[in-house]
């Protein structure tokens, strides 16, 4: 994928990661760590039983970690799949004859229309993570 394409995705997801992050994951580390201190001040309970805790502590972020990274796979495949969609159309016009700058405009055009579609892509998948992240029981 071209640099300032490729570029233009990192940026999109960057913000969209950074504003989940600030919106849904920090609050569930901040109840996490807290979660865990209360276990930790439970003089009664045997060491065995402060783990179990702090591992029920830590279950709703490692979910909401894993939603996050399961949807960033996923539109990761997706586009890297419309960009090897374009190399195979770059291929077949190379292969009829035609010269190196046809080409490479159909591949900047292409490659183009893949990141304008998955950018447009973005705001769906943002309101469906906020709504899993927010389903998570605490």
């Amino acid at each position: 994928m071209a640099e300032a394409h490729q570029a233009r995705v990192q940026t999109v997801v960057e913000d969209m990661v950074q504003s989940l992050e600030r919106g849904h994951i920090r609050k569930m580390q901040s109840r996490m760590f807290r979660c865990s201190a209360e276990c930790c001040d439970r003089p009664s309970d045997s060491m065995s039983q402060v783990h179990q805790c702090i591992d029920r502590c830590h279950t709703p972020l490692a979910k909401a970690q894993g939603l996050v990274t399961s949807e960033l796979e996923k539109f990761q495949d997706r586009l890297s799949r419309c960009t090897m969609h374009c190399n195979d159309k770059a291929k077949d016009l190379f292969d009829s004859g035609a010269k190196e700058p046809a080409v490479k405009s159909l591949m900047e055009r292409c490659v183009g229309s893949c990141v304008d579609d998955h950018v447009n892509l973005i705001p769906s998948m943002t309101r469906r993570l906020k709504e899993s992240l927010d389903s998570i029981e605490q």
